[in-house]
């Protein structure tokens, strides 16, 4: 299959590259024309621009999208739409807001054009590890796009299949679900990531707490000097604490036990705050979810051991840097 892709940063470019690992061509196009030449030495096809890119796919064209939510993401989106013709396809697979794609789909489907929405999991990682997605739009879209899902997606690897799913969409066991119609591709992404602040947040608390057991506050028949690393190298082995993020935190912690070189000021990219915002317009407690977003907020007034530790972490799955030190 032939796939477009627009923007090449940390995530684009190895969505281009592993398409092109499972045989699928790709033209490409980046505001960075350094970003078309790199790629256009690994096999794709480099474009000028928009339109020029959208001359060199062939119908019925499909053309993935993978910039920052926001104006960036909604000028391409749209522009797009001026440049392909009935039949065509363009796949948001940022983070954009839910309520973007909904708007989109209907104004593509008055010029006969498919918009799919997907939320793409998978950080610097996804090359190696493939891409967890969670689609929205229409099926017949969706089961056009199924040769570029299939190559994105990690496939069942080694996780044991899950009792009772016989009959089931075999999709979700090898990474990705046509979630439902337009929009629910990045609903399920937005709670992905407020779940992931809670995560991040639990763990960067826990270890906090272990860190400050050394305070000299502390009564010293009740004081230690824990070894962090140690002690996350551990939770990662047997433990029901596990996961990607703590192998994560392990690895940060190896570097430099004292993250030193991370300020502890901890973004947030809009999708948390749309989660909370959905918690409370559907009347759902989420006290932890709420918790970790404030938790950020706070981090850039305050830097605690936990809040370099959820840098650190951001850095390791997703590559955002957040200014880190130099020492």
């Amino acid at each position: 299959m032939q796939l477009g892709v627009v923007g090449l940063g940390r995530m684009g470019a190895n969505i281009v590259r592993r398409v092109q690992q499972h045989g699928h061509a790709c033209t490409v196009y980046d505001a960075k024309p350094e970003a078309v030449r790199q790629l256009a030495e690994e096999g794709a096809t480099g474009a000028a621009g928009l339109d020029d890119l959208v001359a060199k796919l062939q119908a019925p064209r499909a053309v993935w999208v993978m910039l920052p939510a926001g104006e960036i993401t909604e000028q391409t989106v749209q522009a797009l739409a001026a440049l392909l013709k009935p039949g065509d396809m363009v796949i948001d697979g940022g983070n954009s807001f839910y309520r973007d794609d909904i708007r989109r789909a209907k104004t593509f489907a008055e010029r006969q054009l498919d918009y799919l929405d997907v939320g793409t999991s998978g950080g610097v990682w996804g090359l190696e590890r493939g891409y967890c997605m969670m689609v929205g739009g229409p099926t017949a879209a969706v089961e056009r796009l199924t040769p570029i899902l299939e190559a994105l997606a990690p496939g069942m690897g080694e996780i044991p299949r899950t009792e009772g799913r016989e009959g089931r969409d075999e999709g979700a066991e090898r990474g990705y679900i046509h979630a439902g119609p337009s929009g629910a591709g990045h609903f399920v992404k937005m709670i992905h990531n407020g779940i992931e602040y809670g995560l991040m947040q639990a763990y960067a608390e826990g270890f906090d707490i272990l860190k400050s057991k050394a305070a000299p506050e502390i009564a010293a028949e009740e004081r230690y000097d824990l070894d962090l690393a140690d002690i996350a190298e551990v939770w990662r082995r047997g433990s029901v604490i596990s996961s990607w993020l703590l192998d994560l935190a392990s690895q940060a912690l190896a570097e430099n036990a004292t993250l030193s070189n991370y300020d502890g000021s901890v973004a947030d990219s809009g999708e948390g705050r749309w989660a909370i915002q959905a918690a409370v317009e559907e009347a759902v407690p989420a006290d932890v979810l709420s918790a970790a977003l404030y938790a950020r907020f706070r981090s850039r007034q305050d830097h605690t051991f936990g809040e370099r530790l959820l840098s650190a972490m951001r850095f390791k799955f997703g590559g955002h840097v957040e200014q880190p030190k130099s020492g």
